[in-house]
Order: structure tokens, then C-alpha cells, then sequence
């Protein structure tokens, strides 16, 4: 039997397959969830560089938040990562969710990114 840490990478692997797959040269916009903090990216998987980023540990939200791991915070995250993609000049890109279910952090994170102007 696998252990949660392989059955975690196995199913972000999976995720990525597929999305490499319908991506058409679209950036990804992957997330990651920890039990304290949700940090976001935009990457060009072709060129192989992060074209965006924030996460709970900005220095623009830090003082605002209470905490980083609760929905609040991810939104602004969302919000955030999508205006510094705009400023990048992407508008459009494919969610990366990992291994990670679409589901409270999750989704208000990708919610509020559609907000700010990305499309998924």
C-alpha cells in the first residue's frame, strides 16, 4: 500500500497530465495549500518560468491578514496573483489544482482569480 505522500504525488501527477494535455500552450496556474499558508503561481511550462506569484506570505498581505489559512486569505491571494498576471500579460490560463480537492481554499483562491480578470 502506498504511502499518503506517494498517493499525494501520484495524484498531482495525474492532475498535471491531464492538463498539459488540453493546456494549447496556456500558462498554469498552479496552487499549493499548506496547513498555515495557500501560495499561487503562473507558469509558462514551455519557457519554464514563473510569470506570476503571491502567496500569504506577501508582504502586501501579511499585515492585513489574520491568518493565512482561511478562505479570506486565499481570496485576496486569488485577486492578487491575477492582477500581477495581467501586468505580466497573461489573461488566460489553466488551474492546477494538484493533488488538492476543488474545495474551500481551493476554490476561493480560483474564484477570485476569475474576478480579477483570469479565465479558467
Amino acid at each position: 500500500m502506498a504511502s499518503r505522500k506517494e498517493a499525494l504525488a501520484r495524484r498531482a501527477n495525474r492532475v498535471r497530465r491531464h492538463l498539459k494535455s488540453v493546456a494549447n500552450g496556456r500558462p498554469r496556474l498552479s496552487v499549493h495549500r499548506s496547513s498555515k499558508n495557500i501560495y499561487a503561481q503562473v507558469i509558462d511550462d514551455v519557457a519554464g518560468k514563473t510569470l506570476a506569484a503571491a502567496s500569504t506570505l506577501d508582504k502586501d498581505l501579511r499585515g492585513s491578514l489574520k491568518t493565512g489559512a482561511d478562505t479570506a486569505a486565499a481570496a485576496l491571494v486569488g485577486k492578487l496573483v491575477a492582477e500581477r498576471a495581467s501586468k505580466a500579460g497573461v489573461t488566460e490560463v489553466v488551474f492546477d489544482r494538484g493533488a488538492f480537492i476543488y474545495h474551500g481554499r481551493i476554490k476561493a483562491l480560483a474564484d477570485a482569480a476569475r474576478e480579477g480578470g483570469l479565465t479558467f
